[in-house]
């Protein structure tokens, strides 16, 4: 018998009726002879439109009470399909996540699990239940506040589960047949990836492929937990996220590239004119960082030799981009800057693949598919197996179809189909 943890996304429980073929495929699960946890995400778009309600009734509204709003969708979500389940003839009981054990920090809208304890759900399990849990959620280990974990949160709620259970695989389902060489939504040709290690998945999320969340990745990396990406709409194979020795044919032979991705939510921030001295970029950096602030990419120019002066750039996420304004124009006048530039019209473009590694000219081959597409590249960043580049938002379609193809990884036959229309 094996233990089995299953996340369903909000577009596998988004009405009554995908909630009953969920329900289907759990007990079909559980009568393989496996013991079975279920994470859920909110119905549809139910947590958009509880962030919708809340913002009606106040523009501001304090993190601690939309936290306890926000964690309502999944509560409906384990709910009812506890009731389908039982419906079906099966023992199901579902748990908040703090019934489940889910601990977090206080920190509210954002919160990082620090530990679980799955006590109840041990329990439940040995008793011959199944085990539905509400994802995005844990408690304040200060506070004994609700909190909850950020967008994809179900994600990192599943896999810290399965890790805590000792659980033999985690299997995402979401609303697509596994993890593809590019958003199939831009590039219809895709082809879907059998196995992916940690390293290439961490990368490509963190390079704005939403089919996993990053913290999720990180965190079955640390575990060494098996993720299966599937789709609830089918019942094809999907995709494995292993450890890269557990990949047929070695690194060495893997494919050179594994996939493009790109990321629409980022904005730049230029800060013209920092006088070039020690210390003025750490000023700057150490006031974003206090204000929580994420920075992606970072470029510095070349200091004009005229003036003493060099402009900083960076990118961050676009929701964070009036906090980091604000952060920076309070030091406007301790650090002497001229002025900032703020472009919210822009996109990423990332080409992944460990295979690079140990293959010259990948870079030069990712340049000149841009280049002939006529896309101007604003910013450069690389990693190990990661080459990034920002471009103006209306290029990014064109550079993501124009890298895909440049790489060999269309397909002739379209594999891809996004059965729920988000991705997730």
């Amino acid at each position: 018998m094996a233990l089995v943890v299953q996340k369903y996304g909000g577009s596998s429980v988004a009405d009554a009726e995908r909630i009953k073929a969920v329900a289907q495929r759990i007990v079909a699960t559980r009568k393989a002879g496996n013991d079975v946890v279920v994470v859920v995400s909110a119905m549809g778009d139910t947590t958009d439109d509880l962030i919708d309600k809340a913002k009606q009734v106040s523009p501001l509204p304090p993190g601690r009470e939309l936290d306890m709003l926000l964690t309502a969708g999944e509560r409906i979500s384990m709910a009812l399909l506890a009731m389908a389940i039982s419906n079906l003839g099966h023992e199901a009981r579902s748990f908040t996540g703090s019934q489940a054990g889910v601990i977090t920090d206080g920190s509210h809208g954002r919160a990082k699990i620090i530990d679980v304890t799955p006590g109840r759900i041990q329990t439940a399990l040995a008793e011959g239940s199944i085990c539905i849990v509400a994802g995005f959620q844990g408690v304040s280990q200060g506070t004994k506040d609700i909190t909850t974990l950020g967008r994809g949160g179900s994600d990192t709620t599943a896999v810290a589960l399965a890790a805590a259970l000792d659980a033999d695989v985690c299997e995402i389902y979401t609303d697509v047949d596994g993890v593809f060489t590019a958003d199939p939504r831009i590039v219809p040709a895709a082809q879907r990836i059998p196995r992916i290690s940690y390293e290439e998945m961490l990368e490509m999320a963190a390079s704005g492929a939403k089919i996993l969340h990053l913290r999720c990745v990180e965190y079955a990396r640390r575990y060494n937990m098996p993720i299966h990406v599937r789709s609830s709409f089918s019942t094809k194979v999907g995709t494995w996220v292993v450890d890269s020795s557990e990949i047929e044919g070695h690194e060495m032979e893997q494919a050179i590239i594994s996939g493009v991705a790109h990321d629409r939510s980022e904005a730049k921030i230029t800060v013209v004119g920092v006088p070039d001295k020690v210390g003025e970029a750490a000023s700057i950096f150490s006031a974003l960082s206090e204000a929580e602030i994420n920075i992606d990419m970072i470029v510095q120019n070349v200091s004009a030799a005229s003036t003493g002066r060099t402009d900083i750039s960076f990118t961050l996420p676009v929701t964070d981009g009036q906090a980091a304004l604000t952060s920076l124009n309070k030091l406007k006048d301790r650090i002497g800057f001229e002025s900032l530039r703020f472009d919210d019209r822009i996109g990423k473009v990332s080409l992944i693949g460990a295979g690079m590694r140990s293959h010259p000219g990948v870079t030069a081959k990712f340049f000149g598919a841009i280049a002939d597409a006529g896309v101007n590249i604003e910013m450069i960043s690389t990693s190990e197996i990661r080459i990034s580049v920002v471009v103006a938002q209306d290029d990014v379609d064109t550079a993501v179809a124009e890298a895909h193809r440049a790489f060999d990884l269309d397909t002739e036959q379209v594999e891809a189909v996004v059965y729920g229309g988000t991705g997730r």
